[in-house]
């Protein structure tokens, strides 16, 4: 293990009220597993080095890689150890975050193709949805996300154009088509963001002729329809609609008891 590693999880665990020192040790290990600072494959210290380390029993760091391995982040091989999981299990749906970075993974690349970045009147759907009047004009963005040279899934996403980011979005649509980023992504890149909560709601349709022809797919072919609202500061604030084709694969909702 390398001398950032160690001196990445020696580092005081700060708990919140309430939350149990499992949890928090979960966490840590966990953050050292997303960003590589514990790589893919890599074999994890004991559970007596790691306490060692984290200041904290023998009996919580088990049970944080046990949390771990159900999560999908280790796995154990008898009489050798516990390694960090070669490929890391996709967050899912429950956080806000953008769809291509959903939709993508360690070892899939994930781009977005613009099809449209404009100014539109909003409609009776999206008009509550982004907190606005019907018919007033809001930023309109459509992408294709593209995943290993094939298109997986539509985008279309809405926002009002009277946000205090209004600027930071047109200079956004101006770049190139490909690649581009989602509306979402660049709203929560921005300083100040502050976005949720949020929901998705999961539905089933199928393509239609226009989506079809956008994903290569036929009109009739079944499509997973996820529709994104997103609040901020209490109000309404993002709405976006993504169609997701069969071939893009499960998507993940982490459940917890």
């Amino acid at each position: 293990m390398t001398d950032n590693a160690v001196q990445f999880l020696s580092r005081p665990i700060a708990t919140q009220p309430g939350q149990p020192l499992r949890v928090a040790a979960y966490s840590r290990i966990a953050e050292a597993i997303r960003t590589k600072i514990l790589p893919p494959g890599s074999l994890l210290p004991t559970e007596t080095e790691l306490g060692a380390m984290m200041d904290v029993s023998r009996t919580v760091i088990r049970e944080a890689l046990m949390l771990l391995e159900e999560d999908g982040l280790t796995r154990a091989r008898r009489g050798v150890g516990r390694f960090v999981a070669d490929s890391l299990p996709r967050i899912g749906i429950e956080h806000i975050r953008p769809f291509d970075q959903l939709l993508g993974g360690p070892d899939q690349d994930i781009q977005v193709k613009r099809v449209a970045a404009i100014k539109q009147p909003a409609s009776e759907f999206v008009a509550p949805g982004i907190g606005v009047e019907p018919d007033e004009d809001v930023w309109f963005w459509e992408s294709v996300l593209i995943r290993n040279g094939e298109p997986v899934a539509h985008l279309q996403e809405n926002v009002s154009q009277g946000i205090p980011e209004a600027e930071a979005l047109a200079e956004a649509a101006e770049a190139p088509t490909l690649p581009a980023s989602t509306l979402l992504e660049v709203l929560s890149g921005l300083p100040g963001a502050n976005l949720g909560p949020g929901e998705c709601e999961i539905s089933l349709s199928t393509a239609g002729p226009s989506r079809a022809k956008l994903l290569g797919l036929r009109p009739s072919d079944p499509v997973l329809v996820l529709t994104q609202y997103v609040r901020r500061n209490g109000s309404p604030f993002y709405l976006a609609k993504c169609l997701v084709a069969a071939k893009a694969g499960h998507l993940s909702v982490i459940q917890s008891s």
